[in-house]
């Protein structure tokens, strides 16, 4: 198998906008979690409020250590180029699957590929195994060794190449920083 290409070297320029800081992120984080509680609340005594303020505390520390708040950039054309294409991947991905199951007489492979990628455990990996689920016939189910693993329905398609030119397209859009934690 062939190793992935460089994407940190692939990247266009274009207009970026910073992500979350981990001060933030702390304060959009305990911001949401206040009002959720106030919004379970059925009635508002003092001592409720300060109980709410303690858990959203509680719950926002263990949410930023859960979850580290990850830097780096958002491209805005680009993530926007990205939508009809994500569509699109959609709807091959509806057309391609009804065919192999009205059309038994289809050849099919199925089996597991590894697709190593270069990004890096946290959001972007994640947001990248989400997308590419929706090429015809991938579904990613588990990581090992830093690499993602997907069941496909046809093995003998160049699957890992697709998942390479999906990264592509994707780290146009999101520029990595480093996680705080």
């Amino acid at each position: 198998m062939r190793k992935p290409p460089d994407r940190a070297a692939e990247v266009a320029a274009g207009s970026v906008t910073r992500l979350d800081s981990p001060r933030r992120s702390a304060l959009l984080r305990g911001a949401a979690f206040f009002i959720f509680w106030l919004i379970l609340m059925q009635n508002l005594k003092l001592s409720d409020i300060a109980f709410g303020a303690s858990a959203t505390g509680v719950a926002t520390w263990l949410s930023l250590r859960l979850l580290p708040p990850a830097t780096g950039r958002l491209r805005f054309g680009s993530l926007l180029l990205l939508l009809p294409h994500f569509l699109w991947q959609s709807v091959q991905a509806g057309v391609d699957v009804a065919r192999r199951a009205f059309t038994p007489a289809l050849p099919l492979q199925p089996g597991m590929v590894s697709c190593p990628l270069g990004f890096g455990p946290g959001l972007a990996r994640n947001t990248f195994a989400t997308i590419t689920t929706l090429l015809p016939g991938t579904v990613s189910c588990d990581e090992v060794d830093g690499a993602l693993v997907y069941h496909c329905l046809d093995t003998d398609q160049p699957v890992v190449e697709q998942l390479w030119e999906e990264e592509r397209r994707l780290a146009r859009a999101l520029v990595a920083g480093r996680s705080h934690g």
